[in-house]
């Protein structure tokens, strides 16, 4: 069921938030045993808080947007009084005393914390497995990755463990898993949930945002987390404006090969074919190709390194034999470089938002596939795997650099029943505009919602 719907029939009665939390600890009980989606199952605390938000019905007291409705969040944004794991055995255990500001906002709107999700040690990189909680495997063929580093919400949403999750993206995090488990995930414009973890908040890339398996739910809890903290420099617009144009003339520009890495056959055939549904709602699309796009790697390698060795570089010293061997390799990248070269980085950062933002002068919305491929198995990822990040996600991590929205909705499904994503991105602020377009691709596509069932997923 959809986290728009449960929470109608929740405050119209007819669903009770006991009911609903326990479904979904009961599908945690059935498919997670195979997905390993969840770092840290919070039975004891859901169920108490299904047992209050019932109260709370039959009182008849005023609800929340989300009241009763079960939630997930990944383990790397903070939840007041519930270990903070973050994928890694070599930090000291964390126990927040306060919850995120986004958390903060899902409780207040009545939703259910149900578990912390999995991720890889510090998020970083597009395959969800660690040292602390194993290998996250894909609901839809268990011998594929999920894709990270929200891998386990995206696995989550996508075998039915809850209708919603809270995620982040410092690199295409939230849009990979989206893409690759069949569900709708959204970067927002930076600064439109707060993000108050990061040390560096004028240089910060890293977004909090929504994944679910509709667009509406998608929307429900992005409006939700959003809106200004003082903890935030980036935070401080209003809610976005309401997008009162149509599809009908609305200007696409469709990269069919983002920069230099080319996409998958398929994956190109089945994301042409929903950009011609839109072009079929009267849209103008038109193919593009841009140098700002190209070589854009090392930039942000050179960003994202150097924070990673900043960051985490004492953990690597202090036990190495007990941080991920991916995350060693960025940290002595990171170490690499000079302040000259990370201070060049920053100016082209500014360079290639300029350019994007020229880019919208000519169009409304950006398309292309959100990743290069569909979701490779776990036994062909090259053990080296920092090398296959530019090539999937070649046009992820442009627009954490830029702050432009990015949304992936479902498309399609591979011959051997993976699923496809669509990335669609905006101008600042624009994130209703994408909503629009998604709902509507689900419209026409009919892919809102799917389940898979990892019970019988090939293995």
């Amino acid at each position: 069921m959809s986290a728009t719907r449960l929470a109608a029939l929740v405050a119209a009665r007819q669903v009770s938030p006991v009911e609903a939390v326990g479904a979904v600890l009961d599908r945690i009980d059935r498919a997670n045993p195979r997905v390993n989606a969840f770092a840290l199952v919070l039975r004891e605390e859901a169920e108490r808080a299904a047992r209050a938000a019932e109260r709370r019905v039959m009182a008849g007291e005023a609800l929340g947007p989300l009241h009763g409705v079960p939630v997930t969040v990944k383990d790397n944004v903070a939840v007041a009084g519930v270990p903070l794991g973050n994928g890694s055995i070599a930090a000291a255990p964390v126990i927040p005393a306060k919850d995120a500001v986004a958390v903060e906002r899902v409780r207040a709107a009545g939703a259910i914390l149900v578990g912390k999700t999995t991720l890889p040690e510090f998020a970083h990189k597009m395959v969800t497995e660690s040292l602390a909680t194993g290998v996250t495997r894909n609901p839809w063929n268990l011998d594929h990755t999920p894709g990270g580093s929200s891998g386990g919400a995206g696995a989550a949403l996508a075998a039915g463990m809850g209708p919603l999750a809270i995620a982040t993206d410092g690199g295409g995090s939230i849009r990979c898993p989206s893409a690759w488990n069949g569900v709708v995930g959204m970067k927002p414009t930076l600064g439109r949930v707060p993000i108050e973890a990061v040390a560096d908040g004028f240089g910060n890339f890293a977004y909090i945002g929504p994944m679910a398996r509709t667009t509406q739910d998608a929307a429900l809890l992005l409006s939700v987390m959003q809106g200004p903290s003082a903890a935030d420099p980036f935070s401080t617009r209003g809610a976005p404006p309401a997008w009162s144009g149509e599809i009908r003339g609305l200007r696409i520009g469709w990269i069919e090969h983002f920069g230099e890495y080319r996409t998958d056959p398929e994956v190109l055939r089945i994301t042409s074919a929903a950009v011609s549904r839109l072009t079929d709602r009267g849209a103008c699309v038109e193919g593009l190709r841009e140098a700002c796009f190209d070589g854009l790697y090392p930039l942000y390698a050179t960003l994202a390194s150097t924070h990673r060795a900043g960051r985490y570089g004492a953990l690597f010293d202090a036990a190495p034999d007990r941080t991920t061997p991916t995350l060693r390799a960025g940290i002595a990248q990171g170490r690499g470089w000079s302040a000259i070269e990370f201070l060049a980085a920053c100016d082209r950062r500014t360079a290639l938002f300029r350019s994007v933002q020229a880019v919208f002068e000519r169009f409304d919305v950006l398309a292309m596939p959100t990743t290069t491929v569909a979701a490779p198995r776990l036994d062909a990822i090259d053990p080296g795997y920092p090398g296959a990040y530019p090539h999937w996600a070649a046009a992820l991590h442009p627009f954490n650099l830029t702050g432009h929205p990015a949304l992936s909705t479902p498309v399609g499904f591979t011959g051997a029943g993976l699923p496809v994503g669509l990335q669609l991105v905006g101008p600042w602020d624009a994130e209703q505009r994408l909503f629009m377009l998604s709902q509507a691709l689900e419209q026409d596509l009919g892919l809102s919602g799917r389940i898979a069932s990892p019970e019988d997923a090939p293995c």
